[in-house]
């Protein structure tokens, strides 16, 4: 901000002369100030730090959304492939729709559960929508 610019307003009786968008001097003048570095009430320009800095300062925030984006995530679904695959006949389960049953069977990709026992219904859902395994958490 090397430019002072006043902007002023006419009254409705005078006209449009000495309005200008140019910056003014104290004689009046249009023309360009220069702020005194030395005056009280001046701002100091800013010593810039250098372009490292914003350089390392990207770089870190990279870093902070690969493990937010892609490393937690991607450790989800490792947890979730191992609690799978450690599946065993008789475990108790809860699906991802909430779902509790007893694993009676498993072959391939499909997990056959035993969801009552009076009246012995059985139903075959997808290995991946098991979402807990709760033999194994008591």
């Amino acid at each position: 901000m090397n430019n002072l610019w006043i902007l002023a307003q006419a009254e409705a009786g005078q006209g449009p002369s000495g309005i200008s968008s140019e910056p003014v001097t104290n004689e009046g003048e249009a023309g360009t100030l220069v702020p005194d570095s030395n005056a009280p009430g001046t701002i100091p320009k800013r010593q810039g730090v250098g372009g490292y800095f914003n350089l390392v300062l990207l770089g870190l925030m990279f870093v902070v959304f690969y493990f937010l984006l892609f490393k937690g995530p991607r450790k989800k679904q490792q947890q979730q492939k191992q609690m799978v695959q450690s599946l065993a006949k008789n475990d108790r389960v809860r699906t991802i729709g909430g779902i509790i049953g007893t694993v009676v069977d498993i072959k391939g990709d499909e997990v056959t559960l035993k969801v009552d026992e009076s009246t012995n219904t059985k139903i075959k859902v997808v290995s991946s929508a098991i979402g807990k395994n709760m033999s194994k958490e008591q």
